[in-house]
């Protein structure tokens, strides 16, 4: 199983009558630069998160330790807001006033999300 089919199959049940179309890992805290160079100490303050995109709404969750599993919803965001652009490695992308970052191994979810808009606005 993908982690995509991992992370839908751990989100969608939090999400009743909402389809999640896009799922994908994010950090809040500090930089992932900042959290790299700093090492263990770096990787305490980094809040890892997972944003679903549903048919409705972009939920964004806080996680487990281990970063793909859902335990509270941390905010909930009108689904007509554009996450991206997403450009570099990490990218600072926008689901809310926390600074939020997503690797560059999302940028094809981040797309589709915003690609999905034209249909939403």
């Amino acid at each position: 199983m993908s982690l995509r089919d991992k992370l839908v199959a751990r989100t969608q049940p939090l999400l009743p009558e909402e389809q999640v179309q896009q799922v994908f890992l994010a950090q809040s805290g500090v930089s992932p630069w900042l959290s790299g160079l700093a090492g263990l100490l770096g990787e305490t303050l980094v809040r890892r998160r997972i944003v679903a995109v549903t048919d409705r709404s972009i939920v964004v969750f806080a996680t487990s330790f281990s970063g793909t599993k859902p335990i509270a919803v941390v905010r909930r965001l009108p689904r007509a807001t554009q996450i991206g652009p997403a450009k570099g490695i990490w990218a600072r992308i926008n689901v809310g006033d926390e600074k939020t970052w997503s690797h560059a191994k999302f940028r094809k979810e981040i797309r589709a999300a915003d690609a999905a808009l034209t249909g939403v606005r």
